[in-house]
């Protein structure tokens, strides 16, 4: 047998779905101003940096992750303010935590519930392990269907339903009440995504106090250290315990661990730029407020999502500003309700400016 039918006889032992899928898109931005992924754009200053590559530095890279992955943990707990009678779970950004969840939930007839539009990553994660993805529509205005979420929830009866607060990529936080009916109906577990806490008016730890099936996920890529993979689950020690009985050995490296260490002793320093992003936040709604033919959303995270007028199409939108030395986001072809929506991360004063003037020549 040759190595081309070797090669057809390897794929044919991938799942059919797998194969009929797409990777997770990741954008070529040497170059251009990022604008795409929410990433925080402020790197450390100078002495900072000094400081932390003398403390990488004299890590033990020779051996693998023990206790310092221990003392991330509590520091992690202590800065989100875990309410007694919890525990917490690390995984390699929340990728690593939702897939943790799914195989924790994998059980014959088992059902993942989100809103769509939302992460992505909830329905992948499900689909891959081989659970039903239900995905309930969000209002015209992005906002939470009460009544077809609470009817989603008796009919399909889900094991877990995930609720971004803010939601990604609408940026809005969901109604409070409509939250605590969701709870209070969920036949299982509710996970809260607070992937983008540091610039939201609201949170969702005081969750954990009410109710035992919450579990608050969060993550130190909006934070700072998108390029660290640090993402933390927090819940009741019983559930975290079973949930930790799937996280692999060693997920968080040594070198990962002691950037997260330092961060969290430097959390005024992200706390600053938290502060100037949620400030350059609305200085950029306000611009595109102004701009005719772009319907901005107000958002709660450190991007804006904004529709097009029929007038201008997204996808060349998208492209005249990537001409221009600008990538940010075309979301139009995530979800239906998307449709000439682009998605705009948070950058700098520069570049946000250079942003704005890219996107009014495109349009």
């Amino acid at each position: 047998m040759n190595s081309s039918d070797k090669l057809g006889q390897g794929l044919a032992c991938i799942r059919a779905d797998v194969r009929a899928a797409h990777a997770y898109p990741v954008q070529a931005s040497a170059g251009l101003v990022k604008l795409d992924v929410m990433e925080n754009p402020y790197r450390l200053s100078a002495d900072l940096q000094r400081a932390l590559g003398e403390r990488l530095g004299a890590v033990a890279i020779n051996r693998y992750p023990a206790e310092r992955t221990q003392d991330l943990a509590a520091a992690l707990a202590r800065h989100a303010g875990m309410p007694a009678g919890c525990a917490i779970t690390l995984g390699n950004g929340s990728d690593e935590l939702i897939s943790m969840l799914s195989v924790a939930v994998s059980q014959p007839g088992a059902k993942v519930l989100s809103p769509v539009p939302s992460f992505v990553m909830y329905e992948m994660s499900a689909r891959y392990q081989g659970l039903a993805f239900v995905g309930v529509p969000l209002r015209a205005d992005f906002e939470l269907d009460g009544p077809a979420m609470l009817a989603a929830i008796a009919e399909q009866q889900p094991a877990l339903i995930y609720l971004a607060y803010p939601n990604n990529p609408t940026g809005n936080l969901w109604d409070a009440a409509l939250i605590e009916q969701i709870i209070e109906a969920a036949p299982g577990l509710v996970v809260m995504d607070e992937a983008y806490q540091p610039f939201a008016s609201a949170d969702s730890m005081a969750l954990l106090q009410r109710h035992a099936h919450v579990l608050v996920m969060r993550t130190m890529s909006k934070f700072g250290l998108a390029g660290v993979r640090i993402g933390y689950l927090i819940g009741q020690q019983a559930l975290i315990a079973e949930v930790e009985k799937l996280r692999p050995p060693f997920n968080i490296g040594v070198l990962n661990a002691e950037a997260g260490l330092f961060a969290l002793e430097h959390a005024d320093v992200y706390a600053a730029q938290a502060a100037e992003l949620r400030a350059q936040r609305e200085r950029v709604f306000a611009a595109l407020q102004d701009l005719p033919g772009v319907q901005p959303f107000p958002s709660q995270g450190n991007m804006i999502l904004a529709r097009l007028a029929a007038t201008s199409d997204a996808a060349t939108v998208f492209a005249g500003m990537k001409a221009r030395g600008v990538l940010i986001k075309n979301s139009s072809a995530a979800h239906p309700s998307l449709a000439n929506c682009l998605r705009i991360t948070i950058g700098t004063a520069d570049e946000n400016t250079a942003m704005l003037a890219a996107l009014k020549e495109s349009l």
